[in-house]
């Protein structure tokens, strides 16, 4: 049994009561919070990173936004002794719920979700009110980390190489494989391959204790179908897996909790929760940042300086935003909006794109699988195992050719994702929907890896706290629309196995809403139905374009300097010149990383020579 704690209680975050509701099954679930909240390894009420709410005027280094990547500059940076570092995080600590892995999707749309919404979209989501798709982000200290799926997936070498073959020096993927073993501690170390994994990082890295029966029997489809089981991490990027997630003896490993909790002692690390970055202050003549403008706590705007450099950490919409609010961007956008020009860079807020899925709906026979109630949340309380300590079938994905897909090439151009048997609040208390006599419903969503569609993000005004207008063109290139098909195909395919048989999946063939005239099945009802119901897989990435230095397009160099600041850098999943192939989240933490290893080779450069030259001078006299 996990042990308890007498420190004070913190009380971060949402409730799972509030999160769910939904009569007695609301009063279930705040008992559950009661006993989640007992058990120290989830509240860890002594764990916790010392927030203040005051900060000094002046350190070293001020990293702005606390998710992915973020925490894990802030964390490395502050491993300097001599160096101040400052964390700002617009949200608050992450709510104990979080920690359960079943309890995933809870907080989507909860006070610790940005919740944005793109514009209307001109060939997608054409089903949804105002047709604009949902972008969930993570607006708390550890960011998407706390509300994703926890998949660990890298992508294929041959994202990481097409960006070196494009001249962005130091990102092949040689060059950012040991900066994805820096951070890993995998504990199945014995079952991957070989040289492709580590040990001793901040991030544990293994399978959920708990698996649903219907995982193997999806991996044995996909086998049936010639798709083999693999590290999908190793040597090779094609086949099917039971993936490895961020997830430490059965509970949530956020990012923050894996490298800032750590680095909860020491005292040249601040973090400053609630704290919205307003602007970057950038010396007109000079083009240096120097200082940031920050809405605290208590609703009152402070300027606090950087002796150093400032590192913009705020993610794929955050982050262009930011940079546009300060002066950085296309002048026509920045004039538009009542913000002074200060430097040009036409790249920013542009390349912006996202993976797509659609939602298949299926039937499957269960009589087996229990309901969500306190047999399996005692288990989960007293041994971290049972439904709760998992993701349902989420845990399972796929990577696979289509006929757009160069079959010999290892860069699959579809991920296959499935959802249910997940033991969450649900609407009716179960593990997943049960539908009645014994059904439940299931659902396979293919995604576009390598989509071609681009959209763009500006800021509206000069008003640090109205979201910026987010343009997703999701679908408008007609190749993202023809892969998609062929995933839905190769989704369908799957359900039809022998393995499947015995669960009785059925695909639900009610017609989409707005597709009902054309014959269900075929490649243009397909096609409408993707642009009816579009699923966004929130990997939002490339709205501040890493790129050769001099490309006018690119924002970030290959050292994520922002082109034409000086001491100013960006380091999260929008410096990505195309999103990886797969789950966001692990190169999100490499990218911070790769920042702070840049960072400190400059800046313990300089302090190496100053200590040479004091010592000459001493010398001397």
């Amino acid at each position: 049994m996990a042990l308890t704690c007498d420190c004070p209680m913190s009380q971060p975050g949402p409730t799972l009561a509030a999160t769910c509701g939904g009569g007695a099954f609301m009063l279930f679930m705040g008992l559950l919070e009661v006993f989640l909240r007992s058990q120290c390894d989830l509240e860890d009420p002594c764990g916790r990173t010392q927030f203040r709410s005051h900060m000094d005027s002046v350190y070293d280094f001020i990293v702005i936004g606390g998710g992915s990547a973020g925490s894990v500059v802030a964390s490395r940076l502050s491993e300097v002794p001599q160096w101040r570092v400052l964390l700002l995080e617009a949200g608050f600590d992450e709510p104990t719920g979080a920690q359960v892995p079943s309890m995933f999707l809870n907080f989507i749309g909860s006070s610790i979700d940005w919740g944005y919404s793109t514009e209307p979209e001109p060939a997608a989501c054409l089903g949804e009110e105002g047709r604009r798709c949902y972008w969930p982000r993570g607006k708390v200290l550890g960011g998407t980390s706390v509300m994703n799926g926890m998949m660990y997936m890298r992508g294929s070498r041959k994202d990481y190489d097409s960006w070196a073959e494009a001249g962005i020096e130091g990102w092949s993927y040689d060059d950012v494989l040991p900066f994805f073993l820096k951070s890993e501690d995998n504990k199945q170390l014995d079952k991957m391959d070989s040289g492709f994994h580590a040990t001793g990082g901040p991030l544990t890295v293994a399978q959920f204790p708990y698996h649903p029966p219907l995982s193997y029997s999806l991996i044995k489809a996909a086998e049936e179908i010639g798709n083999e089981f693999r590290d999908l991490n190793g040597e090779s990027h094609t086949g099917f897996s039971i993936a490895q997630t961020t997830n430490r003896n059965g509970s949530r490993l956020s990012v923050a909790r894996a490298f800032l909790r750590p680095a909860r002692d020491r005292h040249n690390l601040h973090v400053m929760l609630n704290a919205t970055v307003t602007k970057i202050l950038i010396n007109q003549t000079t083009r240096q940042a120097y200082a940031v403008q920050v809405r605290n706590s208590h609703g009152g705007t402070e300027t606090i300086f950087a002796n150093n450099e400032i590192i913009l950490s705020a993610g794929a919409v955050a982050s262009p935003q930011i940079l546009q609010l300060s002066g950085v961007g296309d002048p026509a956008v920045l004039r538009r909006a009542g913000v002074t020009p200060i430097v040009p860079l036409l790249g920013v807020g542009r390349n912006l794109h996202n993976h797509v899925a659609h939602f298949l709906n299926f039937r499957v026979n269960d009589n087996d699988t229990a309901p969500l109630n306190w047999a399996t949340a005692m288990e989960y309380l007293l041994f971290r195992d049972g439904l709760m300590a998992g993701t349902g079938i989420s845990e399972v994905t796929g990577f696979i050719n289509t006929k757009y897909a160069d079959p010999a090439g290892d860069n699959p151009d579809i991920q296959i994702f499935f959802g249910g048997f997940l033991a969450d609040c649900a609407k009716t208390g179960m593990v997943g929907e049960r539908i009645g006599n014994g059904s439940r419903s299931i659902q396979i969503f293919p995604t576009v890896l390598r989509p071609k569609s681009r959209g763009r993000l500006e800021i509206a005004s000069a008003d640090p706290f109205a979201y910026p207008k987010i343009y997703a063109n999701y679908l408008t290139h007609p190749d993202d629309v023809k892969t998609l098909v062929e995933g839905i195909k190769f989704a369908i395919k799957l359900s039809e196995t022998k393995a499947l048989k015995r669960y009785g999946v059925k695909l639900d063939k009610t017609p989409v809403k707005g597709c009902e005239k054309i014959k269900f099945g075929c490649d243009a009802y397909w096609e409408c139905a993707v642009r009816m119901q579009t699923a966004p897989e929130n990997h939002q990435a490339g709205s501040c374009k890493m790129g050769p230095r001099g490309n006018p397009l690119a924002v970030v160099d290959n050292l994520l300097q922002v082109q034409g600041v000086d001491r100013l850098r960006v380091a999260d999943a929008s410096v990505l010149p195309a999103v990886t192939s797969g789950n966001t989240n692990a190169p999100a933490v490499m990218v911070g990383e790769r920042a702070a290893d840049f960072i400190k080779q400059r800046w313990l450069q300089v302090h190496s020579r100053a200590v040479s030259i004091t010592m000459r001078m001493t010398n001397c006299n």
